[in-house]
């Protein structure tokens, strides 16, 4: 099977998306100190939120994109290829990157999620998977760009700690407003 870095761009779209907004809800509830399964279930639903947005989303910004491109073909051929192969592999890739983003994201949000379902839960070790996460797609990013995979770990393992700061920031401002 042949590596397509279409794939490769939504699998590290999604997995950040997925893996940092699920982290940013499971840092933010921890302010109130919830019980686990309050923290399950609105990482949870974020998760689920996020999947179907980031899926449908792209099922529709890259329909509106490659169905532009196939009408800019046509007229250039002077040819309709509605029912031809080449419509028929457009809508396939559509649907193989919505599904890859959406499937992504999705996955990513399980591992902040982890400590939660598996035991009673932890930010600590919620942080540490997710951070680690980072680390792994920094590498995947490296191998995916043809670029330094340690300035791609840098940047994904940055962005993760930007966000936790943030979101620790706002904690610290709501408990002293």
């Amino acid at each position: 099977m042949a590596f397509n870095i279409e794939e490769g761009r939504y699998i590290i779209l999604g997995s950040i998306d997925g893996l940092l907004a699920t982290l940013g809800i499971i840092v933010g509830v921890s302010i109130t100190e919830a019980q686990s399964s309050i923290v399950i279930s609105a990482a949870f639903g974020g998760a689920i939120a996020l999947a179907m947005t980031n899926g449908l989303g792209s099922y529709l910004a890259e329909s509106t994109v490659m169905y532009g491109k196939l009408a800019e073909t046509e007229k250039s051929l002077l040819r309709d290829l509605s029912d031809t192969y080449i419509e028929s592999q457009t809508r396939k890739k559509i649907i193989k990157d919505s599904i890859t983003h959406g499937g992504a994201s999705f996955l990513g949000s399980l591992v902040p999620l982890a400590p939660y379902i598996l035991s009673a839960g932890s930010l600590v070790v919620s942080i540490v998977l997710s951070l680690g996460s980072l680390v792994v797609l920094g590498i995947y990013s490296g191998f995916v760009s043809k670029t330094s995979y340690i300035v791609s770990v840098i940047k994904m393992v940055g962005l993760g700690a930007l966000i936790i700061v943030t979101i620790q920031l706002l904690r610290l401002s709501h408990l002293t407003g």
